[in-house]
This record gives C-alpha cells, structure tokens and sequence, in this order.
C-alpha cells in the first residue's frame, strides 16, 4: 500500500498547556508556532508516524513578563534551546475513535518517553478539495524530568508550580497530493 502524507495546517490547530499555580489555581498558556507531519499506510491512520516541533519562542500565557520569564534559563531557555521536538514510536488504535500514542518527546536536550491519548475526530473534504484529518491529543508531562525545575516554595509555605503539566493539543492534518 502507497505511503500517505498529511501536514499540519496550523491555521486549524492549537497547543495549549496548563500547569498549577501556587496549587489554587491554573495558568493556561500556548505555542503559536508549531509544525508537524503524519506518514500512513494508506488512509488508515493505525502506526501512523507523527512528528512535531513546537517554536519555544512562540510561547504565550496573555502575560508578557511571564513569557518572557518561561523563555528564559529558568524555563526552556530559548536561546539555547529554541524547540521542542516529539516523534512517535507507535500510534494504536484502542478502540472506536480512541488511539494511544507513545512517542519521544525531548525538551532542553532531555528524551523521554510519553503516552498520550488521541481522539480522532474524523476525515472531511473542505471547499477546495483538499482531504483534512481532525486529532484530540491529551496528556501531561512532568516538567520536572525535563530540567524545568524553577518554582520551589513561598516564605509561606505555598508551592510555586505544579510539577504537572497537562496538554491539549487539537490538530487538523491535509492529505498532500501523490507525487
């Protein structure tokens, strides 16, 4: 069976991250700049190959300083290392609609496994012709596994940050044209 490639279309997706603050309440943020492609046999999309990179620049929580502050060396330092990278090892149809996905996703230099849980929303054609895949992707991360280790503990007791980062990741792919 032919190999099918599908790209992002970044005008109809988003990545979205939320993580606790001082544990009362959360602060939800995203990436505006991502990029990502799926390689499947076929229309089907079970042991799709998937990878995806996010720009760290493109970070955005509504709050400038803050931004600023998670581009920085507490954070992801940008300037060192200006992308997070995931890539696929196997994407299992679970069952109906539900698909597991288990991948590396590397961030600051650290690899580590993932498992994320995927919704796939269906296929449709749009009003040019071109063949669109709809994906739910949902799971979290342990920031801390990562180096993003800022955020200890208020004079008054409060924890900073979360160690858990939950993500959203709503993705639309095209089908590219056979070459």
């Amino acid at each position: 069976m032919a190999t099918t490639k599908w790209v992002l279309d970044p005008m109809h997706s988003e990545v979205q991250f939320k993580i606790k603050h001082l544990v009362i309440s959360t602060v939800t943020g995203s990436f505006k700049t991502f990029q990502g492609t799926a390689q499947t046999e076929g229309d089907d999309f079970s042991n799709a190959r998937i990878e995806f990179t996010l720009d760290v620049n493109s970070v955005d929580t509504n709050q400038e300083q803050r931004d600023q502050h998670l581009k920085g060396e507490d954070f992801f330092n940008a300037a060192q290392y200006p992308q997070i990278k995931f890539e696929s090892t196997s994407f299992t149809k679970t069952g109906g609609n539900e698909y597991k996905l288990v991948g590396n996703l590397t961030m600051k230099d650290v690899t580590k496994p993932v498992t994320l849980d995927v919704e796939y929303g269906g296929t449709a054609v749009d009003f040019y012709g071109n063949t669109k895949a709809g994906f739910e992707i949902t799971g979290k991360v342990n920031r801390k596994e990562y180096g993003l280790t800022w955020g200890g503990i208020t004079e008054a007791g409060a924890i900073v940050l979360g160690d858990d980062v939950k993500l959203t990741i709503n993705v639309q792919f095209a089908k590219q044209a056979a070459a």
